[in-house]
This record gives C-alpha cells, structure tokens and sequence, in this order.
C-alpha cells in the first residue's frame, strides 16, 4: 500500500495563503486527526486545525477530495492555511506526528501517472506550466497538459496496433489468399505512420527552443560594442564593458523576452588573430555556442576593415548589424542594419528585427503540436528507424514487418508512459519541485 505524503502545494502568495496537499490512503486520518469530521467531497469549510487536541494550529479552509476523483487518483486533502513559517511549520510537524511523510519532488504528479489521471507528456507539460517565463511557453505547455502530443502519439500508436493486426493476419493465413492483401495494408499504414512521424520530427527543433529559450549568440571582433548590446538588451550591466581588446574571454548568457518567446542572448570573446590561449579558448567557445541557434554579427562600422580577423570557416549570421554609425556612415550589404549604442540610434528598429526573426523561427506551422523535448524525439526517432526497417521487409516475410511494427510501438509508447520502465518515471519526474 502507498504511503500517505504531503508537501506545501502552493507557495504564499500576497494574500498570504499557503496550500498544503496530504494524498494517499490514510489521508482521512490527517482530517479527522487535524479538524474533526469529513466534510463533503468538493466543498470548501472553514475549519480550525489542532495538533495535539487543544493546540490551536490555524483556522484554515479544508477541502476533502476522495479519490479517484482527484489529482492523484487518491484520496486526498488540501489545506489552505495562513501562509506564515509558524503556521506552515506546525502543520508539518502534526502531520510527520501523524506518520505522514514529505513528498519526494514531484511525486504527487508521479503518482497521478501510476494512477492513470495523467500520461507523461501532462505530467511534463506541469513542469513546463511552473517555468514558464514567456507567453509563448505557457501557451505551449497548456496544449500540451490538454493533451494535444498525447493524442498525436496515442494516435499514432492506435494505428500501428491496427497494423500490427493486420501484419499478423499475414501470417496467420499465408495460405488463405488473403495474406497478401493483410501485408499491403500493414505496409501501407506503417508508410503514412512514418511519414507523419518524419514531418514532426523535421521541426527545426522549435518546440524544444520554445521551451527552453532559443539561444542567440552575438559574434564579432573585439571593441565593436558585443557587451554593450548585450547590457542594453538586458536593460543591466550584464557584461563588463571596456576598451580594451579581449575584456570579454567566456561566454556571458541572458534571458531576455522578445515578442513573448523566451531568448537566451549570449555575450562572447571578440573574435580576432590571437597568440594568447586564454583568449583563443575564448574565441573557440564563442564559435561553438553560435552552432545551434541564431547568431548576430556585431561589426564596428568605424574600423578601417570591419571584418579583419573574422574566420572564414565563421558561421553564417542570422543578422549583421553595424555599430558606431554615429562616427562613420555605414555602407553594409542588403538586409543589414546600422545603430550606435552610444546614442541609441536604431537600437529599436534592431529589436523590432530581432523579434520578428525569433518569432519567424519559433513560431508554430500549421495546427500540429510542437515536439517540446529529446527525451519525446529519441523515442520518434527510434519508431522511425523501425518503420523504415520494416518496409524492408519482403511480402514472404510478413513477421520482419510485424516486429518492426512491435519495437515502434513500443518506442513510441514511451512518450505517454504506455509502457511500465520504471527508469523512464525516474527520468522524467527527477527535476520536479516539491509538491507538483
């Protein structure tokens, strides 16, 4: 029998309220224990908790949740108490006298899982509910907790079980004159399959950048104002800012919102012919972070040659924009933008811009959910393999086809938690916050 758990919920907000959750069989106990009689299932009542009997804990709002109507699938109550340390704190200890245990983090939404309320990508899209920071996210991990992956992924798994029935029939009556048909048919459900799953998987990553912040990185030679941009764009001082070459030797990450989407802005070493390895490490590091991503190349418009010392091997920039052309017209190619960062000038036709592209990159296409983690595009990429496999597969050897079409399944089955790994729960749930 599962143990009986409890943790604070909800953090006190500016009302001072706290929330604390008890789930599990014994959860019953932790009311009748703390303030008195059951209330009815789904109503809120104004109780006052006590811990021994005639320790007065808090007046509190009670609400009794009987499972598996609930979050959990347990029984389960919530406590919504005043939210100051003293009040939190007796009602732990009450609780711990009561042989109720603190939650591990996120065990509540573990156990919603292993109690069918929730599959894994809901449960994922919780965690992504509590770190949002841009309007975008939060509308992705709302789709998401409403079921949008899972019902592609169920569906697709729902397909490939048909398939999978068919490519047995092929088998089963090879002699019967219908084999053939079954095997056609198998096959030509695993194409489609296959198809859309090589679609979602061909994203440009978009709903992993969505949820973890697409990552822009500022390039260029040293002194053309790279931390200046980045400090202006963070509205602090990020960066130290200096005149002197090489100030800037690793990289300087922020996180910024542009146009509701999140955006990791990286500050890095000017890039430029060097002897010293400090310097050159530097430099590396900076050629490497603007692999993945966008990259915009900050050139000095009043150098003499803008772009000496620049690679040839460089990246090619998303953007290239011209600083100090308060000292010296720019004359930069089609597309490419001129400011100052001394005075301001086209700094917020700069941001405009970069907002426009970030919205182009990350922007949804179509209705189609977005694939939001490595952990989900493994798994598709893993079904994927097995599908082309098994269109391999000759029509005298309708069981090749079968067992692709079994691996895939099972790769796919993965993402929702269809199949019991209790490695994969640890995996997913292992980063959660205390009493989600």
């Amino acid at each position: 029998m599962p143990e009986t758990i409890f943790a604070l919920s909800s953090a006190p907000g500016r009302g001072g309220v706290a929330v604390v959750r008890v789930s599990g069989p014994q959860a019953a106990r932790a009311v009748t224990a703390l303030a008195g009689p059951l209330p009815p299932p789904r109503q809120a009542v104004l109780r006052r908790l006590a811990h021994p009997p005639g320790t007065e804990i808090d007046r509190a709002l009670l609400l009794w949740l009987p499972g598996p109507a609930s979050f959990t699938g347990e029984d389960t109550a919530e406590f919504h108490i005043h939210g100051g340390r003293a009040v939190r704190e007796a009602l732990f200890a009450a609780l711990a006298a009561l042989s109720f245990r603190p939650a591990e983090p996120g065990e509540f939404s573990r156990r919603a899982v292993e109690n069918g309320k929730l599959d894994l990508t809901r449960a994922e899209a919780i965690a992504d509910l509590v770190d949002a920071e841009t309007p975008a996210q939060l509308a992705q991990a709302l789709r998401q907790h409403d079921g949008a992956l899972a019902d592609l992924y169920e569906g697709w798994r729902a397909r490939l079980i048909a398939a999978l029935g068919r490519a047995e029939a092929a088998i089963d009556f090879s002699d019967d004159g219908v084999g053939d048909a079954e095997f056609a048919a198998a096959r030509d459900a695993a194409s489609d399959v296959a198809g859309q799953i090589a679609g979602h998987l061909d994203d440009g990553a978009r709903g992993e950048s969505l949820r973890e912040g697409l990552r822009l990185t500022i390039l260029g030679p040293p002194n053309a104002g790279k931390s200046s941009l980045l400090n202006l764009l963070a509205r602090r001082d990020a960066a130290i800012v200096s005149d002197t070459p090489g100030t800037t030797r690793d990289i300087i990450e922020v996180r910024l919102d542009l146009g509701g989407y999140l955006v990791q802005v990286a500050d890095t070493a000017g890039v430029r012919r060097t002897d010293d390895a400090i310097e050159a490490e530097g430099m590396r590091r900076a050629l490497a972070h603007a692999g993945s991503g966008m990259t915009l190349l900050l050139l000095d418009g009043s150098a003499a040659d803008p772009r000496a010392g620049l690679p040839a091997d460089m990246p090619a920039p998303d953007l290239v924009v011209w600083n100090k052309r308060d000292l010296r017209a720019v004359a930069g190619k089609p597309g490419e933008m001129g400011i100052s960062l001394k005075t301001g000038e086209g700094v917020a036709d700069l941001i405009r811009t970069l907002t426009e592209k970030v919205r182009a990159r990350l922007e949804a296409q179509g209705d189609a959910p977005l694939l939001t983690r490595p952990r989900h595009r493994h798994a598709l990429t893993e079904a994927l393999a097995h599908l082309r496999a098994g269109l391999e597969a000759p029509a005298a050897r309708p069981e090749l086809l079968a067992e692709d079409l079994r691996l895939a399944m099972r790769a796919i089955g993965r993402i929702t938690g269809r199949v019991d790994v209790e490695e994969l729960l640890d995996f997913v749930f292992r980063d959660f916050c205390i009493g989600k």
